[in-house]
């Protein structure tokens, strides 16, 4: 017989101690952080790498017509405007995956009151 206590039936308790007081588990809160912070970064990569391809195109074409700041700034812009698109439709997918957890989520309370 040893004197260290049953792992497994501490964290049952703790469970259940959390049910009783109504508290949510929130072991998943780092996970949410990290993945929106992922979604940020993807955004703004979205935006630059549009901005920096715009750039290179427009200079490209300068360099190869003649006249420096005319496709630059064009391309740049038209750069801007496909990078806004794609960060756009980014943060469209997240909105979607988000309302689609929250459903999944409120299915599950709802299946959990209907028995209880």
């Amino acid at each position: 017989m040893s004197n260290e206590p049953d792992a497994e039936r501490l964290k049952e308790l703790e469970a259940r101690l959390k049910k009783a007081k109504g508290e949510e588990d929130t072991a998943n809160t780092g996970d949410a952080a990290y993945n929106q912070a992922s979604f940020a970064w993807q955004m703004v990569i979205e935006l630059t790498v549009g901005l920096v391809i715009g750039f290179g195109i427009g200079y490209g074409l300068d360099s190869l017509f003649g006249t420096k700041p005319i496709f630059m700034v064009l391309f740049i812009l038209l750069g801007f405007a496909a990078g806004m698109k794609v960060m756009l439709g980014t943060a469209a997918q997240m909105q979607k995956k988000a309302a689609d957890a929250q459903d999944a989520q409120d299915a599950a309370k709802e299946e959990g009151t209907s028995r209880g």
